[in-house]
């Protein structure tokens, strides 16, 4: 069919239902018959309703028949225009998904050295054509594809296309769009091209990591790639890729670990890195002339190219990353990949909504593209080929790069279904996988019952959720840079204190909590999102001297590692990264973003000190119930004068080598002096100087001095 000078338009809204849109110019928008035509018909259609709106007539019309999706069609009036028929708000119908929803997996490029195959789930195109090149589109060749059943195109060739680039050519409502596959491994520099790769090449060693026990006894450390290595002490050659990043026995100018060797020093468990599969907002030739944190999604199924050092190479970039992933589990961590589904860099430009248009985002009563991201558009993981391409990227990159979790990305604007489905492939795919997710209410046109976020995480058993409750009361409202938590001083927050301490699951008075599980409890006061906890107390507090911001810094962190709940540390904040004040540093200069590691040897003392506290938490398991009957059993406060906080570990010692754990916070500027449980010796763990799981010192008696901004720890 040649395209149509449009008139007037014509939707299909449903299955059989047709709405039409006469302009008050034409006619004055008045028609008394309209006819479907194609596909071997012509048939009239019944006008159902007829709606006055401010600039046009709104028919809305039932045709004797119902329309093939993928076939074209032409609506003609009674005055003898035409418009051809297209593709409307079916396709976020229900009926639609049930009609169209494709289970196979072999979605994208199956290559073999003497045949390749190409599909692409395009239901609501009526052509569409392969674009195949070796090097450049110079050279470029068109194959048709052929339509089969639930909307899927494919064509294979039979010959060998190792590195050819390729793309899709998709024809819907008569317009010709060229879109990179969705489902692509490899990709060209900067994302143009899809690229056909042998998997056998692109694959390596798999180093099995370590067993770390269940989820709770995970303790996080976030980083992004360039920032471990883009500082001039980072001891490292090929800064801000992945082949630096993965680089083992790294050291700074005093010879203290960097890198990977050094994350693995503090006893953190899982190192999770902001996003690397392909991204906007990073010339891939040219990485130094700008920055990104990773949050533009291109294309989910590619590692990110800025990163590699050879970035026009596709193999190249795989095998890197790979690298990175191996050399990590080699010295014992474990990989969060950071995944980003909640929507696309530009909607208009993404490949899904190239290849169906109006299907993978959602949109509101109006019509209009839903924006709960603030980014421009939602993804509608609720759409049940949305959902498996979630479904199908995650399983891909657990096979395939060997993840060992997954961080997700504004979470609250998924739904429920998706994530518990996740949830179980992921599970069956790698029992000790983790899964954390952003739970925040956002505004996306989403059932609220359906939503995947803290309010409904009585839904979402076994996925942790970044507990926004923790962070406000121990650091201050991260919206207002003003406001300070419970370790800044403020004594209202005692209770709020309290609560989240134990795992923010509900004690004593408070019969209900966020969770029900402390398991979901991400505990963090700081991540790469806003200020650092440092650039936060130095703008709350100016006047104080540095040593009693970083007693504060110290306190601060220290709850995190010693609440019930999954500990998460962003990289740096055990030795005060600063970002010069900088809340959102998302394309902010290196110099801004990078690790400090001068700054990291100058603070050696604090990082050995949060090390401890580290080995505190792992060296009892008191420290890491798993559930909330756990909690209520064996945690329980000592009476104090507010603002401090103290709390019995108790009848512990089938969990660990002590029976009981005391543990005290002192938010104040002067000296408490507490009362301990019990007339006893007590071996001390952690105080205002030291932390460690062996004891360094004893104490005889009942009673104990608290130094300003410090904790106290003391087994027996």
């Amino acid at each position: 069919m040649m395209a149509i000078e449009r008139i007037f338009n014509a939707y299909l809204d449903q299955l059989n239902v047709i709405t039409i849109l006469l302009p008050y110019p034409y006619f004055s928008g008045e028609s008394k018959a309209f006819r479907i035509k194609g596909n071997g018909i012509d048939l009239p259609l019944e006008i159902q309703e007829t709606i006055r709106l401010d600039q046009a007539v709104k028919y809305v019309c039932v045709p004797a028949i119902t329309p093939e999706i993928g076939k074209e069609y032409t609506i003609v009036d009674e005055h003898g225009g035409e418009t051809d028929l297209q593709i409307g708000s079916v396709i976020r119908s229900e009926e639609f998904d049930q009609l169209f929803f494709y289970e196979g997996n072999d979605l994208g490029v199956s290559y073999a050295e003497g045949m390749s195959g190409f599909k692409v789930w395009a239901p609501t195109a009526t052509n569409v054509k392969l674009k195949l090149f070796p090097k450049d589109e110079d050279g470029a060749e068109f194959v048709r594809m052929d339509r089969g059943e639930k909307g899927v195109w494919s064509v294979e060739i039979a010959r060998d296309l190792e590195l050819y680039r390729y793309s899709f050519l998709v024809c819907v409502n008569l317009r010709w769009r060229e879109a990179v596959d969705p489902y692509a491994r490899a990709v060209s520099v900067n994302g143009r091209h899809g690229v056909i790769i042998d998997p056998e090449k692109a694959r390596i060693a798999h180093v099995i990591p370590p067993q770390y026990g269940a989820p709770i006894d995970a303790i996080i450390y976030e980083t992004h790639i360039r920032d471990l290595t883009m500082h001039p002490g980072s001891g490292t050659k090929d800064k801000g890729t992945y082949t630096g990043a993965a680089g083992i026995g790294t050291a700074s100018p005093r010879g203290i670990p960097t890198g990977l060797s050094y994350i693995k020093s503090l006893g953190v468990t899982h190192v999770e890195f902001l996003p690397f599969n392909d991204f906007e907002g990073v010339d891939e030739l040219e990485p130094s002339g700008s920055y990104n944190w990773g949050y533009n999604p291109l294309h989910f199924n590619a590692p990110e190219g800025s990163y590699s050092t050879v970035p026009d190479a596709p193999y190249k970039r795989i095998l890197e990353l790979k690298q990175l992933i191996e050399a990590s589990h080699r010295i014992g961590l474990r990989v969060i990949m950071d995944v980003v589904f909640n929507h696309v860099f530009i909607r208009e430009d993404s490949s899904f909504e190239k290849i169906v248009p109006g299907y993978y985002f959602r949109h509101d009563s109006n019509g209009l593209p839903s924006n709960g991201t603030g980014v421009g558009n939602d993804f509608a993981s609720e759409r049940q080929m949305a959902r498996k391409f979630i479904l199908d990227s995650v399983l891909y990159w657990m096979s395939e790069y060997h993840i060992d979790g997954l961080r997700f990305d504004l979470m609250g604007i998924l739904d429920v279904e998706t994530m518990a489905a996740v949830r179980e492939a992921v599970l069956a795919a790698d029992a000790a996988a983790l899964i954390i997710g952003e739970g925040w209410d956002l505004n996306t046109p989403l059932a609220p019952d359906r939503k995947a976020n803290i309010g409904n995480q009585a839904k979402l058993g076994g996925i942790g959720q970044f507990n926004d409750w923790f962070r406000d009361t121990i650091k201050g409202s991260t919206f207002n840079l003003y406001d300070r938590g419970y370790a800044m001083g403020n004594e209202r927050l005692v209770e709020a204190a309290k609560q989240v301490m134990a795992g923010s699951v509900g004690i004593g008075r408070r019969k209900t909590g966020l969770f029900l599980e402390p398991v979901q409890s991400v505990n963090y006061i700081e991540s790469h999102d806003n200020h650092t906890l440092w650039d936060k107390l130095s703008v709350c507090d100016p006047e104080l001297d540095t040593s009693v911001l970083k007693k504060k810094h110290r306190l601060a962190t220290s709850m995190v590692l010693l609440a019930q709940g999954i500990p998460f540390l962003h990289s740096g904040q055990e030795f005060f990264r600063t970002k010069k004040g900088i809340g959102n540093s998302y394309r902010s200069p290196d110099e801004i973003n990078w690790l400090d590691w001068d700054l990291r040897d100058e603070n050696i003392e604090n990082v050995e000190y949060i090390k401890g506290i580290i080995s505190i938490r792992k060296s009892h398991a008191a420290f890491r119930f798993p559930d909330k009957a756990g909690i209520c059993r064996h945690m329980s406060f000592i009476p104090v004068h507010a603002p401090l906080i103290g709390y019995r570990l108790h009848e512990i010692g089938n969990l660990g080598k002590w029976n009981e754990i005391i543990v005290f916070f002192n938010p104040t500027n002067g000296q408490q002096l507490v009362d301990l449980s019990k007339d006893a010796r007590w071996n001390v763990l952690a105080d205002h100087e030291n932390a460690s799981e062996r004891p360094f010192r004893q104490l005889e008696g009942s009673k104990a001095l608290i130094e300003p901004w410090s904790l106290f720890t003391a087994a027996r």
